[in-house]
């Protein structure tokens, strides 16, 4: 992938990173339910040192920490200096004193050899500009015999967290075909895509899990709408190009579209995820 593909998508980041902490909160009860499988699927333990690559504002790495206690060590990174900022300003309102904080990209980690016992990336993979050599270089700073763990989006039909604003955004707004392979949410959601790489990348012993779960908060469709139409990109820029009237529209038909999910004005929508783990030898 060129350098301007990938500045592209790290300028997109930077310019969502206020949104993301704005969001932070709900964003970390909605996913509550997936760092808590990825925790459970790497084995992650007390006193265990962990990187999590591309931890946004900072989770799962605060979890994380929680689970390895003093003994262990949480290393949060991710490629914008404004989540970075905004995970250590997190940990520091915990009171958290065993995890630290560095801004690089998932293919140029600052560690050495056989470091962590554990690497994780939550809903971060898909976004990297090279994903076989950030694996390869996630794999180079795990131990022998430590655990890498990825999770992604499965298909989009089966989520309605984001099919369902994107069906009426397609009404009013031209509908380009993807790129299956470029950086995106669902560029890892056929079974196997990402196992195959990782495997390529030199991990043994890979296995692929579907989860189900619910993403849930105590938000109306209201305030679904404010956070979604925040923290994506696409999204904003997509409703810049409307008028002041039909961002009115597609606000009022994603509230009707999503009600249903929303039973006592609180969130839940049925979602999939598949977590991939590796070993390295």
């Amino acid at each position: 992938m060129s350098h301007v593909y990938a500045g592209d998508t790290l300028r997109q980041w930077r310019e969502s990173a206020p949104y993301w902490e704005k969001h932070r909160d709900v964003i970390r009860t909605m996913f509550a339910p997936l760092t808590q499988a990825l925790i459970e699927e790497t084995g992650i333990v007390s006193g265990q040192s962990v990187l999590d690559v591309a931890g946004g504002p900072g989770e799962p790495s605060l979890t994380i920490a929680k689970v390895v206690g003093l003994a262990g060590a949480v290393m949060c990174t991710d490629a914008v200096a404004e989540m970075v900022a905004a995970a250590e300003s997190a940990a520091q309102r915990l009171g958290l004193r065993n995890i630290s904080f560095r801004q690089c990209t998932a293919d140029s980690l600052p560690f050495e050899n056989n470091f962590f016992d554990a690497v994780v990336s939550r809903l971060g993979v898909m976004f990297f500009p090279d994903p076989l050599f950030a694996l390869q270089e996630m794999l180079r700073v795990t131990k022998p015999g430590g655990t890498i763990s990825l999770a992604v989006w499965h298909k989009s039909e089966l989520n309605p967290f984001i099919y369902r604003v994107t069906e009426v955004m397609n009404r009013y707004t031209e509908v380009v075909p993807a790129d299956p392979d470029a950086p995106g949410a669902f560029r890892f959601a056929e079974p196997g895509k990402l196992a195959g790489i990782l495997t390529e990348a030199g991990a043994s012993d890979v296995h692929e899990r579907l989860l189900e779960f619910r993403i849930e908060a105590s938000i109306s469709p209201h305030e679904f709408w404010v956070m979604r139409s925040e923290i994506s990109e696409t999204l904003r820029e997509k409703l810049a190009q409307l008028s002041a009237e039909q961002v009115l529209h597609v606000s009022s038909e994603v509230q009707e579209a999503v009600r249903k999910f929303f039973p006592n004005d609180n969130m839940s929508f049925p979602a999939q995820m598949i977590i991939v783990r590796g070993t390295k030898l």
